[in-house]
């Protein structure tokens, strides 16, 4: 065993025992996942690939942790190829730690904020070699004060105002293009929802406008990178410097990072005018380009249900509404959420309620607290109990006048659920839901409303709902998930707003036949 493999066991050993004296919940707000050795050395041989043999390194970590990249470097690179090496952490206990672990090597390493210091002033004090795993914190993490600080810097730095839900790893990898010399190379380890969400979109600008990316790894979902967090992880690489005009960048998918299952280049032209990233490389930009000439927004209003504020509380089963004698003129049928929904058709009972397993009522009340507390004593005394559990408080709740009044979700005839999983059970991660019934949704379902046209064609025959939910459902699972988003182990995701871009001109040339056959 070299000295170098000698000095990772004994990281591996701090980083465990750093790990397990820090509380999950805690590390997961400060985004705190150690990159796995195998993941390190896969990223450091891959540079080392990308960078001409006789470049003397200047190597930066602005997120150290322990050191598991510096770990890598000095097992990737002779001691004489590195002529400085430079970390910064802006956790002590990690920091202080990594200190006395790297001791006896070269390194300078701060135990402070980066976004905080400032950039070398001089090309020539720049690093050449940039490899970071930056803390994952979700913006909501974030104090309003911290974001204004963190959006001007990056203003300042590139000239992009980075969208307010955009995660700390956003003005991390913005922040660092002051500290890379000229045609240095960066490779990032992010999560790869960035290509597809709406607070992406500054970032693929950086990346398109700002550097040369060179390329774009993502991990199967299935195969998480960090044992401890749920996100599917993306491998970033570019150089500081301006792309050509007719550049491509290299989308690799599945596999490692090194042997790749999937492999397309794809032009930047392309990727401008592509919304989603996450289509490469397992769609071809051909495919994607082709656009369809409906897509279900324009035969549907999608809204997300009913966002209560606090299910727990607002959404009750029968019994629970009985024991506390609630008022059925202050309950809706709601249908249950999709682990509890068996079947993808929804019945109704004599009263036009859902006829499932599983009943949920979800109590809705816009009535002044005066009124309920003289008049409905049981509804008061309930909602007194939500108020001593601070329900009344929670965001949703507090922007309501009154705080348990519900917005408007009529019954929608088809449903789909937001998040879905492909597993032995169920092939299909997403599913089209018909409702014959008056239950509402809450917000795990999108509600799909026809609009006046499918409206219309629905109203004049009444077996042409059949023929629309069997042809929803006939929608390839591959083209649902190309507008929706996934995250680790296999999880899935489609917001009303990335349904709506679902292609639907089958939905549309079944309407057409129903119409025709009726005509």
């Amino acid at each position: 065993m070299t000295a170098t493999d000698l000095i990772e066991y004994s990281r591996l050993k701090v980083q465990r025992s750093i790990d397990s004296a820090k509380l999950q919940v805690d590390r997961n707000r400060l985004g705190q996942f150690a990159t796995p050795t195998v993941l390190a050395m896969e990223m450091l041989d891959y540079a080392k690939s990308l960078l001409p043999p006789s470049l003397k390194i200047r190597f930066i970590d602005p997120a150290f942790g322990t050191g598991s990249f510096y770990s890598a470097l000095l097992r990737t690179f002779p001691k004489s190829r590195i002529v400085e090496s430079a970390g910064y952490e802006i956790d002590s206990t990690y920091g202080s730690a990594a200190n006395q672990l790297w001791q006896g090597t070269s390194i300078r390493l701060h135990v402070v904020d980066f976004t905080r210091v400032k950039p070398p002033e001089i090309d020539a004090n720049r690093f050449n070699l940039l490899i970071c795993n930056p803390p994952y914190v979700r913006h909501q993490h974030l104090t309003s004060e911290e974001k204004l600080r963190l959006t001007k810097l990056v203003e300042e730095t590139i000239g992009l105002r980075l969208n307010g839900l955009a995660g700390f790893y956003c003005y991390y990898l913005c922040l660092s293009h002051r500290w890379m010399a000229h045609g240095g190379l960066a490779g990032w380890l992010i999560p790869s929802e960035f290509m597809d969400v709406n607070y992406g979109k500054e970032l693929k600008q950086y990346l398109l406008n700002h550097v040369m990316l060179l390329r774009i790894h993502r991990f199967d979902p299935n195969d998480i990178q960090f044992e401890d967090a749920f996100v599917s992880s993306a491998m970033v690489w570019f150089r500081k410097e301006r792309p050509p005009p007719e550049h491509t960048v290299e989308f690799t998918y599945g596999g490692t990072l090194l042997k790749p299952a999937v492999s397309r280049y794809i032009p930047t032209n392309v990727l401008r005018n592509t919304a989603k990233w996450t289509n490469f490389p397992l769609t071809s930009w051909s495919e994607v380009v082709g656009q369809a000439q409906t897509r279900l927004r324009d035969l549907f209003e999608i809204k997300r249900g009913l966002a209560t504020g606090a299910n727990d509380f607002f959404v009750l089963t029968p019994e629970e509404a009985a024991r506390h004698d609630l008022p059925s003129e202050f309950l809706k049928p709601v249908i249950p959420p999709p682990r509890y929904l068996t079947v993808d058709e929804i019945y109704a009972d004599n009263l036009g309620g859902p006829i499932v397993n599983h009943k949920f009522l979800v109590l809705s009340c816009s009535l002044p607290e005066a009124i309920v507390k003289k008049n409905y004593p049981s509804v008061w005394r309930y909602l007194q109990t939500g108020i001593e559990a601070g329900i009344d408080k929670r965001y949703i709740c507090q922007h309501r006048s009154p705080w348990y009044s519900q917005e408007n979700r009529p019954p929608a005839p088809f449903l789909c659920p937001i998040i879905g999983r492909q597993s032995s059970k169920r092939a299909r991660p997403f599913r089209f839901i018909l409702n014959h019934s008056c239950g509402t949704a809450t917000n795990v379902y999108s509600m799909l409303y026809p609009k006046p046209a499918m409206k219309k064609t629905l109203e004049d025959d009444n077996r042409a709902v059949r023929t629309i939910w069997e042809t929803l459902n006939s929608i390839p699972s591959s083209i649902l998930l190309k507008e929706g988003r996934v995250y680790g182990g296999g999880m899935y995701k489609l917001e009303p707003g990335e349904l709506g871009k679902v292609p639907a001109d089958s939905v549309m040339v079944a309407i057409q036949s129903k119409c025709s056959t009726k005509s």
